[in-house]
């Protein structure tokens, strides 16, 4: 286990605070429920539809249709969706799913956060977590980051990195890479806490290469020191300068960012997604998430390819994202 996952599930344990598991049917779920119990992570609810899956001791099982609450949050939904012209029959069948469902409940304060996403995709988790909870006050764009942890490294904070956009944005424009950057850094910062050094990644560095995919890369770094100008950000940055310090100081001597950075903002969804596997799989490194920034309230995807193991450290970090929005 990573210095940094022991860290959450120690915060997590601190103030436990409720997370709702939509998909009770997966065997992971159930798996990860019985160990996030047993480590006294956070108080479970898991969400089912159709036959009840093994109990799991400690937890709520809840069938969405036949919970007390159904009405309740179907009449809620229908007045939050009453301008786009929503019946009460359409909330009421939405409810009876089981993400809609969990949304619902952490909007209306029975639960603190969501995770979901072994057995849905991303826009399944999202597209209930935009219709109800909103976007955070100020956010313009919705984003996906991973942390991850490698072992035995030198770089980043000792092997630990922030990733994005990992999971939705497939080719941002200068503008929405910038967002991307600023919300990763307030991420990192939250998590970590300490300052993060952003480093705009590309096939160039500080023009050494000329293309139209360089000059977004260098167009949205500029965006992120107009918009944040406390925050350590720079680009264009190719990998290695980024990561390694004698690398860094002969492609880009003048960056304060470059040998040191730690929040790895990739230039579209093919290159983040490709990059964040390649190190999970090749330097055997802890992946966490896909966790979402921009949500007014704590959601976390998971990757399909996920294990309980994965789920369990997700929980715990959604937990603590919990605690610090509820301190706020």
């Amino acid at each position: 286990m990573s210095d940094f996952l022991a860290r959450m599930k120690a915060q997590a344990a601190g103030d436990r605070k409720t997370i709702v598991l939509p998909e009770g049917e997966d065997p992971r779920t159930i798996e990860a429920a019985r160990r996030i119990v047993e480590e006294g992570l956070a108080d479970l609810v898991i969400l089912h539809n159709g036959e009840e899956p093994e109990p799991v001791e400690g937890a709520r099982m809840v069938d969405p249709r036949t919970s007390p609450k159904h009405e309740a949050y179907a009449q809620e939904l229908r007045r939050l969706r009453a301008k786009k012209g929503m019946t009460i029959e359409q909330a009421r069948e939405l409810v009876d799913d089981a993400t809609y469902f969990g949304t619902m409940m952490v909007k209306m304060g029975d639960a603190d956060g969501l995770v979901s996403g072994a057995c849905h995709s991303t826009a399944n988790t999202l597209r209930p977590a935009l219709q109800i909870l909103k976007t955070a006050p100020g956010t313009k764009l919705v984003s996906g980051f991973m942390v991850v942890c490698v072992p035995d490294c030198e770089y980043g904070d000792h092997g630990t990195f922030v990733f994005s956009d990992i999971g939705l944005n497939e080719y941002p424009d200068a503008e929405a890479l910038s967002e991307i950057a600023i919300a990763s850094a307030a991420s990192w910062k939250q998590l970590m806490g300490t300052e993060p050094h952003v480093a705009m990644l590309s096939y160039s560095s500080h023009g050494s290469a000329n293309s139209e995919y360089v000059d977004k890369v260098a167009e949205a770094t500029a965006l992120v020191h107009a918009k944040a100008p406390g925050l350590l950000c720079d680009g264009e940055l190719q990998t290695d300068a980024a990561l390694d310090e004698t690398v860094g100081a002969l492609k880009a001597p003048t960056s304060e960012v470059a040998g040191n950075a730690d929040v790895l903002v990739f230039p579209n969804l093919d290159a983040g997604n490709i990059g964040y596997k390649l190190v999970q799989r090749l330097a055997k490194a802890e992946a966490y998430g896909p966790l979402l920034q921009g949500i007014a309230k704590p959601v976390n995807d998971l990757s399909r390819g996920c294990s309980a193991t994965d789920i369990v450290a997700v929980v715990a970090i959604t937990a603590v994202q919990a605690q610090l929005a509820s301190a706020e």
